[in-house]
């Protein structure tokens, strides 16, 4: 038996939760399902579009693409982990998630986006070799290079999701299943604990606060090495060209990072619940649909190769 919302303790284990989502009756559960089935579906599109295009053409057998290809992976299946239980949820009354299910989605929603948080530091890193050290930049960034970098930012997932996943599901979970957001989060779940969750909370924004801080760093110091470099060239259309390719990246990196300060380690910066909802659907939804966007709208080459796949099919 488990308890329910009204407020009771148990020393019953539980064995399901209830995902509460947003408030408002029919109408604006409507919206909801239609505004999230419409980014999702943007998402999808998007970023299996990018994949595709990026594996067809062999102009972009590059190390820059390969990492934007393995971006486009996570976000696809970052968005994929959250976004068809909120859908279902918008849709139904009980809105129930079974304990397991809430541990397997929590653990692949922190895996994935601890991936995407290192990716877009390599992403950073390879192109800081790229454009300030280009006679080194085949060598350093090799494929084995290259596979190794992707490999280690999801060894890091991995290891942030089971610890994030053994300190979190390891509490008591005895005075309500009720989380008030859309999904299974730390925050949410750690107000239904009824033991000490000092060492949770202390695990959470200490692991999510050094990879953000590490991470955003790498980023920074690349794009100020980057910044210096380019504004030492003479040609304006070699400039434009790598200040509107660092441009696209800038956007995604910030747009990632900004909304995971927030929420994962800068405790107390939501005010509400209903705020640190708004600002999930930022990095689960929309910068999983916007990254494909930012990368291809930005980006001559794979506007040419979007072209030349659009010119095969038609052909065909």
């Amino acid at each position: 038996m488990s308890p329910h919302g009204n407020g009771n303790l148990s020393v019953m284990p539980l064995q399901e939760f209830v995902l509460d989502g947003f408030d408002g009756g029919l109408e604006a559960q409507a919206l909801l399902f239609a505004l999230f089935l419409a980014l999702y579906v943007v998402a999808v599109l998007g970023n299996l579009t990018m994949i595709l295009v990026i594996t067809l053409d062999a102009r972009l057998n590059s190390p820059m693409y390969f990492f934007l290809k393995n971006l486009s992976f996570v976000d696809l299946c970052y968005s994929s982990v959250i976004t068809p239980k909120a859908l279902a949820n918008f849709l139904s009354s009980s809105k129930v998630i079974t304990f397991e299910g809430c541990i397997i989605q929590f653990f692949f929603f922190s895996l994935l986006g601890t991936t995407e948080a290192f990716l877009l530091a390599v992403m950073a890193y390879d192109r800081f070799m790229a454009i300030c050290s280009p006679l080194h930049y085949l060598i350093t960034m090799c494929p084995s290079a290259c596979a190794c970098l992707v490999l280690g930012s999801y060894c890091a997932g991995c290891f942030n999701s089971i610890m994030q996943a053994s300190f979190t599901f390891s509490l008591p979970f005895c005075r309500s299943n009720h989380i008030d957001q859309f999904f299974c989060d730390v925050p949410p779940l750690l107000q239904l604990a009824c033991g000490d969750t000092s060492t949770s909370e202390l695990v959470m924004f200490g692991i999510c606060g050094l990879i953000i801080v590490a991470t955003t760093l790498v980023v920074l110091i690349s794009y100020g090495y980057i910044s210096v470099t380019i504004l030492r060239m003479h040609s304006g259309t070699g400039r434009h060209k790598l200040f509107s390719t660092c441009g696209s990246h800038m956007t995604a990196v910030s747009l990632f990072y900004g909304t995971l300060f927030v929420m994962y380690a800068q405790p107390g910066a939501v005010e509400s619940m209903e705020q640190g909802k708004v600002v999930s659907v930022f990095y689960t939804l929309v910068i999983p649909m916007l990254n494909p966007l930012i990368y291809s709208l930005r980006n001559k080459d794979v506007k040419d190769a979007l072209r030349r796949l659009g010119q095969k099919l038609t052909a065909t």
